[in-house]
């Protein structure tokens, strides 16, 4: 057979050979890049595709080295692993792409590769039935090849075929073309080259071409494919992951060309602008399309290099939309070629402003309401239930000399006034440390002497009970605090303590250091405290759970809760032990002072209450 096609017919051969085999290494290089991207569905048809027409190169390289019938029909064999799959594999890839039929892709793909599956066992099975090839013919004057095929309907079947999916596949890519940026352009370009090639090539049989260039068209498809992958990463993204956030964000995108042409937009910009959607024909340009919005025209058509930020007010139905507008400019290797208009819907957070501006002019309207309101209480209400103390503690003196019917009442009368005026104390105390008008001013304080200021203050009312007031303070115990502040726990507390120590008790005031701190501690061995008063005056409780001021654990309540805020303010504490019937012991901290800043000796310049 050697002799008979000659010297110069082998020479062709194996050249024709060397190429084909150097075009499938090229595309299982090809397979070997998209199988490094395998995660992704789409190079993983580009793989199948390249290992396809692999198989179709070297089959045919095998082919055309056949010196009988036999060895082609071998060949031919290795051809139709690839050559019915090809074309539906890059149609296939078409349809990943592109995004097409993304709900129902299993199914269609079984409806796609039915005919080339069939072909597939059709050819294997050929010399049962010549449904493929009807018959091989010696081709005696053609180098190559060296049968000649007679084509059956299955053949020509499959030939129709192939070209109605990479037609199919071509109508696909042509919208989506005009809507994508230009890096995604230039991938569309990449996988119609890819099959526009080998399908060139192989329509050259029409023109009385006898050899199959087809192979050859896949070998360029593979060198497009591998171009495209290093240099536009192909099958690094799809546009289809592009396409669905461009779809799907909630803020507006409309994409302009560098001459103010709109390319593309989103849904929700068309839900901002329902203009775009009547506009049939893209590009188009800007002002035409959104005429009825000429702010935003103007902008667009002012914008020079660098973002700009604007606002925007269109009324829709009934409502007032707020829309804050990003002018970006897109750029390609530093170069401009177009613009970017971001729509992002900030009419919730307008809404909102609104109402807490209103909310804001009505608490100011509660706010100077209230400071009125403890005017009166300060000015119209303390005066005269101080005046009523005083009269009703002159009254009893004179009623208990005189030894007059039913003087206990009238002492029953005289606590609850005393109540009354200590709770509306602590109310103005409470209304001034809230208001900012206490100013927290710590200075070095002995505290003797200002606990011994407390007592003095208090003694009246102790004596009144025969209560016995005693301190155990060390002489050179110093504390730094706000005197103002420190003097209303201290009143607090021993007025606490007297209220529920009985005729003859003792209320001792002590103190002790423990490293940076100072205890300080008002014990009394009076009744003590209940468990259900305790846990109604407890300290970590919220204000609002306090008694009403009718209750007598009301104003107790809301001195402790004041002081306990006042030595909070100076770093501390306050808490309390207590046995029912043994009497109770409250405590709290405050820091210890070096003696910096001391206002000692001057104790008596403050506020005794």
């Amino acid at each position: 057979m050697l002799s008979y096609r000659g010297a110069a017919a082998v020479d062709t051969i194996q050249f024709m050979a060397i190429l084909l085999f150097l075009a499938a290494g090229a595309m299982a290089y090809v397979a070997f890049l998209s199988y490094q991207q395998r995660h992704m569905p789409v190079a993983r048809t580009m793989m199948l595709i390249m290992i396809g027409a692999a198989f179709y190169a070297s089959g045919y390289a095998f082919e055309v080295l056949s010196d009988n019938l036999r060895e082609m029909k071998l060949a031919l064999q290795i051809e139709y692993v690839g050559i019915p799959f090809v074309s539906t594999l890059w149609f296939f890839q078409v349809i990943q792409f592109t995004g097409t039929a993304a709900g129902y892709r299993k199914r269609l793909a079984v409806v796609l590769f039915a005919i080339p599956a069939a072909v597939f066992i059709l050819h294997l099975t050929n010399e049962a039935h010549h449904l493929v090839y009807e018959r091989y013919l010696l081709n005696e004057d053609a180098r190559v090849p060296l049968y000649t095929t007679i084509k059956g309907t299955w053949y020509r079947i499959h030939t129709l075929y192939n070209y109605l999916v990479i037609l199919s596949g071509f109508l696909l890519f042509i919208p989506m073309y005009w809507r994508s940026s230009r890096v995604v352009r230039k991938q569309i370009v990449v996988l119609v080259m890819g099959a526009a090639v080998p399908m060139l090539f192989n329509s050259l049989f029409w023109f009385g071409v006898t050899v199959d260039l087809t192979p050859f068209g896949f070998a360029v498809s593979g060198i497009v494919y591998a171009w495209g992958i290093l240099r536009f990463n192909l099958l690094r993204f799809t546009p289809l992951a592009l396409t669905q956030v461009f779809d799907t964000i909630r803020d507006g995108v409309i994409l302009l060309d560098y001459k103010d042409q709109i390319v593309s937009y989103n849904a929700a910009a068309e839900g901002v602008f329902p203009e775009l959607g009547l506009t049939k024909h893209y590009p188009a340009d800007v002002g035409g399309v959104l005429s009825g919005s000429p702010e935003v025209v103007e902008r667009v058509r002012a914008a020079v290099i660098g973002d700009e930020r604007f606002p925007f007010r269109r009324a829709q139905a009934s409502r007032s939309k707020h829309y804050h507008c990003s002018l970006s400019f897109i750029y390609d290797s530093g170069t401009p070629i177009g613009k970017m208009l971001l729509l992002s819907d900030i009419t919730e957070l307008k809404e909102n402003e609104v109402r807490l501006q209103t909310s804001a002019r009505q608490l100011s309207e509660l706010n100077a309401f209230k400071d009125k309101l403890f005017t009166v209480v300060a000015h119209d209400i303390r005066d005269p239930i101080a005046n009523l103390v005083s009269l009703t503690e002159l009254l009893g003196e004179e009623l208990e000399a005189s030894g007059v019917e039913h003087a206990e009442v009238f002492h029953g009368l005289q606590g609850q006034v005393q109540n009354t005026f200590q709770l509306v104390e602590n109310l103005l105390d409470w209304y001034r440390n809230q208001n900012g008008r206490i100013v927290f001013r710590p200075l070095g304080w002995n505290l003797r002497q200002v606990v011994r200021q407390s007592i003095s203050l208090a003694g009246h009312k102790a004596g009144m009970k025969q209560i016995t007031l005693t301190e155990r303070i060390g002489e050179n115990i110093m504390v730094r605090a706000d005197k103002e502040m420190l003097d209303l726990i201290l009143r607090n507390l021993l007025s606490n303590a007297i209220k529920h120590t009985g005729t003859g008790g003792t209320i001792e005031i002590g103190a002790v250091s423990e490293g940076e701190l100072v205890v300080v501690s008002v014990r009394d061995n009076g009744s003590g405290i209940e468990e259900s008063t305790a846990a109604a005056i407890r300290l970590d409780g919220p204000f609002a759970s306090m008694p009403a001021a009718g209750d007598d654990t009301g104003s107790a309540r809301f001195g402790l809760v004041l002081a306990n805020e006042f030595a909070r303010i100076h770093g501390g504490s306050l808490w309390f032990d207590s046995v029912p019937g043994r009497g109770t012991t409250f405590s709290f901290t405050l820091p210890r002072s070096s003696g910096d800043g001391d206002a000692s000796g001057d104790v008596g310049g403050g506020d005794g209450g």
